[in-house]
């Protein structure tokens, strides 16, 4: 595990204002402190830069780990997660009334899927934030 030196992360929750950059949990509603994970691992490459640097819970963070994506279905071509750097999280999910994250796209699938993104309990958090309106 690298350090992120304070800077970067400061800068990283800044720009994520301060929530989950894949489940979209804001960091106030949670009892752990939120991580700072390289999009592409050091693992498999990456940089500790903020190009590849994502604000994120410390679910999505230990769901994911180092892997880049996943196989879907029976499918034998690899499919990428999504990439808070250069993706578009209204194009790729739909946040439900029920607190459940919906896939709109093989990439959001392949998300949710590997974070365990719509686990009963993430989605019961998220439908108690969503009630008392703090996400939305």
């Amino acid at each position: 595990m690298s350090k992120i030196p304070e800077n970067l992360r400061a800068t990283a929750a800044s720009r994520a204002v301060f929530r989950c950059e894949y489940c979209r949990l804001p960091d106030l509603d949670s009892f752990y402190g939120f991580h700072v994970d390289h999009i592409k691992s050091r693992k498999h490459g990456g940089i500790t830069s903020l190009d590849n640097l994502a604000f994120c819970c410390p679910d999505c963070n230990r769901y994911k780990g180092t892997d880049l994506g996943t196989f879907l279905d029976d499918n034998e071509q690899l499919t990428r997660f999504f990439n808070p750097r250069s993706d578009d999280w209204a194009a790729h999910f739909e946040l439900l009334p029920s607190g459940q994250i919906q896939a709109q796209t093989e990439i959001g699938l392949a998300t949710v899927k590997i974070l365990q993104i719509n686990h009963p309990d993430r989605i019961i958090e998220r439908s108690l934030l969503l009630k008392l309106g703090l996400i939305g």
